[in-house]
């Protein structure tokens, strides 16, 4: 059928076309069918949308996605990608082979699937798993479907991550200038906030720039050793961010989904002496010592087949660690931990980390030393310098949001629960990560004696209309649990 092409200022990931009803009928397409459009003896292939309000019969409009076309076009039904056959084995949990698995992670890289079949690819993974050999599989295909670092002078390059799901568990920008000053490279790709109020990326956001070419990356981390960037904006696995919009609106973050998606990441960036924080309990993505364990080994196993030395800490993840949750509360905790004071849990885990990845890369070093010293501190502020922030920041220049809610105890007892899912709710519903000086500052910890009217917490905003919905969640939820004496004794058993 021969159509005319107009362009459409309409967003879209995937290359979606606008066809009339009509035109669609005659075409014999449904909605997310494909269609092959031939311009100027180049074919391209786009997904089908319907409309009878935007698109006269006759025309296709086409969105940026697909590139400039206009004029007369030759439109026909094309096929489904090839990968779409293949979720539909994984969806009848047969397993997939590297090749089927290749072409999968090629048409998520290259947008060929709509978002419908995106969510079936995560769907059949989150209800059927991923064996081991799938899971290894997938690893390198990601990793080889996108750009990748090369540190041709250095045998021993680290890294570390954490599964997530802890509030305040902001010990990455702690780790990488101990390992840094210890004369170890750590290029550190880091994430913004998907579910949480903020990732390591959008905390150092508040101190420096993070968006960065891979080019400017080595730059920075043959100047530093280290680096704290957002893995956003270079392509290294780009599919995984792919996969983690597709897993968002339902929460689900599949184990072999995970390990493919961390280690692919790591090994683009050329690191291969890996740290991998795996914290389990009440709350957290992991919650039993059991999956906590299981997964641990499969991260091993799968390190070995991909030629990297992983070590994992199974760490206690049923509180946040550090005090403040949001991007400027979480950096004041940084830098008051590499000053040598901060919270404590925060500069524990962070010493404990970073001497088992300097263990694994070889270096005699110890962390607390280096952190003790000022050492640590010295070679945050040169990254700082390096990637455009201000070296010579303290804690005062980090102000949080004006607008607070100071939320006290009602009852006296012990706190035997602090919710690291309703923390971060109640600190995105003040406007973390988006708005930087909002979140929450922790005052007390499981174990801790309260009495009534004793502070548990405190709410920051930028806006008293967040706020507002802040304290509406507070008001009917539980974020701190407090429990008389003999209540508690039987919760902390």
């Amino acid at each position: 059928m021969q159509l005319t092409a107009q362009e459409i200022d309409i967003g879209s990931r995937s290359p979606t076309v606008l066809l009339n009803t009509a035109d669609a009928a005659e075409l014999g397409v449904h909605q997310l069918d494909r269609v092959q459009i031939e311009h100027d003896g180049r074919i391209s292939i786009g997904i089908v949308e319907f409309t009878d309000e935007l698109v006269d019969p006759g025309t296709l409009a086409v969105t940026r996605r697909l590139g400039h076309l206009s004029g007369p076009v030759e439109v026909i039904p094309a096929p489904q990608p090839r990968a779409v056959h293949y979720i539909k084995k994984k969806l009848d949990d047969i397993e997939l082979d590297k090749p089927e698995l290749h072409r999968i992670v090629l048409d998520i890289k290259e947008d060929r699937l709509s978002d419908v079949e995106l969510g079936a690819y995560v769907a059949a993974t989150y209800t059927n798993g991923l064996s081991l050999e799938e899971t290894m599989h997938l690893a390198e295909c990601m990793a080889e479907v996108g750009d990748a670092i090369e540190w041709e002078d250095t045998a021993v390059v680290a890294d570390k991550h954490s599964i997530g799901g802890v509030a305040g568990n902001r010990v990455t920008p702690i780790i990488v200038p101990i390992v840094a000053a210890a004369g170890v490279k750590i290029p550190k790709t880091s994430s913004r906030a998907v579910t949480s109020p903020a990732g390591t990326a959008d905390t150092m956001e508040v101190l420096c720039d993070v968006e960065f070419s891979l080019a400017e990356i080595k730059e920075i981390v043959t100047e530093t050793n280290g680096c704290l960037v957002w893995g956003g904006s270079v392509n290294l696995s780009p599919v995984d961010d792919k996969i983690i919009r597709a897993e968002t609106p339902l929460s689900i973050d599949p184990p072999g989904q995970i390990i493919a998606s961390v280690l692919s990441k790591k090994k683009s960036a050329g690191s291969n002496h890996i740290v991998v924080d795996v914290p389990y309990g009440e709350g957290a993505k992991v919650e039993s010592l059991a999956q906590a364990r299981e997964l641990a080994e499969d991260f091993k196993r799968v390190g070995d087949h991909l030629g990297m030395a992983i070590e994992c800490t199974i760490t206690r993840g049923s509180q946040p660690i550090g005090r403040g949750i949001g991007p400027v509360l979480e950096a004041r905790d940084v830098l008051e931990t590499l000053a040598g004071g901060g919270p404590e849990e925060l500069r524990l885990k962070s010493v404990r980390l970073a001497d088992i990845l300097l263990g694994s890369c070889g270096c005699a070093e110890d962390a607390t030393e280096i952190l003790d010293s000022g050492r640590a501190m010295a070679a945050f502020r040169d990254i700082l310098a390096a990637q455009g922030g201000d070296s010579d920041v303290t804690v005062d220049d980090l102000v949080p949001g004006r607008h607070e809610l100071p939320v006290a105890a009602d009852r006296e007892g012990i706190v035997t629960h602090v919710d690291n899912r309703l923390v971060s709710d109640v600190a995105r519903r003040a406007g973390a990560p988006k708005d930087k000086g909002a979140g929450m500052v922790l005052h007390c910890r499981v174990g801790d004696k309260i009495g009534v009217g004793d502070s548990l917490f405190t709410v920051h905003a930028e806006s008293k209309e967040k706020l507002a919905d802040a304290e509406r969640l507070v008001e009917r939820s539980e974020t701190i649990r407090v429990r008389s004496r003999d209540e508690a004794l039987v919760e902390l058993v």
